[in-house]
């Protein structure tokens, strides 16, 4: 979709703010300088928002219906939008992460889905009965061919000890998941570390989430039950990078995150 299109409203309440203020627009005969003009942003940024590439803040839905007199439809749309997950979480994550030229991720309770191998990942999707469980591997595997192209993003990931103990799939299981994520570690665009135990409590224990840089900006992705919700609202996205970085002050340093899964291959025997 090109960044001048509306999306479809069918899509999600955020896809639906998007068509409604291009529409709003196009109604009252304003180019996006002039909305940009009233919410103090750049003329891009507002085609972002038209796009779905950006979501709109409660304040500026207050000046568009003011400006509009729309009755508040932004102020309700927007209200509605941020109670909710969105129904189309994996697709729209997927087509960023295709693209990201940084992935930033931390897990506490599983090894990420981009680290994953065929057999843990089989193993995982069988506890929650998939309707094609070959088809549903494949797919997980085939995005980790970002990992090895020419552009491959750097990868910075944080996992906590926890994921390494023997859960999924049995021993043997797991320490082919620990062996492949050793090999992962020594990619040129890998940086990989663990979170001992001996950290104690840290901000990732309210669930897993991740921070892409795409050519836009930088978006935010956190993992919810039965779906995920993105974050592409910029001060919710800085959040979750400070959030990362100070995980990351907790994590032990490359060589010995290495040491560490080493450890606990060994231990799977």
């Amino acid at each position: 979709m090109n960044v001048n299109d509306p999306p479809d409203p069918r899509l999600n309440l955020w896809a639906t703010i998007a068509f409604f203020m291009r529409f709003q627009r196009m109604q009252h005969g304003q180019t996006g300088d002039v909305v940009a003009r009233w919410l103090s942003r750049s003329r891009s940024s507002i085609s972002r928002l038209e796009s779905g590439e950006s979501q709109l803040k409660e304040e500026e839905a207050k000046i568009l219906d003011a400006k509009w007199h729309t009755g508040g439809l932004f102020g309700v749309l927007l209200w509605f939008a941020r109670l909710g997950h969105d129904p189309n979480w994996n697709k729209n994550y997927l087509a960023f992460e295709e693209r990201a030229s940084e992935i930033r991720m931390y897990d506490g309770q599983l090894i990420p889905a981009l680290l994953q191998t065929p057999d843990y990942t089989r193993a995982l999707l069988l506890s929650g009965r998939p309707q094609n469980l070959d088809k549903s591997v494949d797919a997980r595997m085939a995005r980790q061919a970002i990992l090895y192209k020419p552009d491959a993003p750097e990868v910075w990931v944080l996992i906590a000890e926890t994921v390494l103990v023997p859960h999924i799939g049995g021993r043997q299981v797991m320490r082919e998941q620990i062996a492949h994520l050793i090999r992962i570690s020594k990619l040129p665009n890998v940086i990989l570390r663990v979170v001992p135990n001996s950290a104690g409590a840290n901000e990732g224990l309210d669930g897993p989430f991740k921070v892409l840089k795409v050519k836009e900006g930088e978006i935010g992705y956190l993992v919810a039950p039965n779906g995920g919700r993105l974050e592409l609202d910029s001060e919710e996205v800085a959040g979750l990078r400070n959030r990362f970085d100070r995980i990351g002050a907790m994590a032990l340093p490359v060589e010995l995150s290495r040491a560490l899964l080493e450890d606990a291959m060994e231990q799977m025997r």
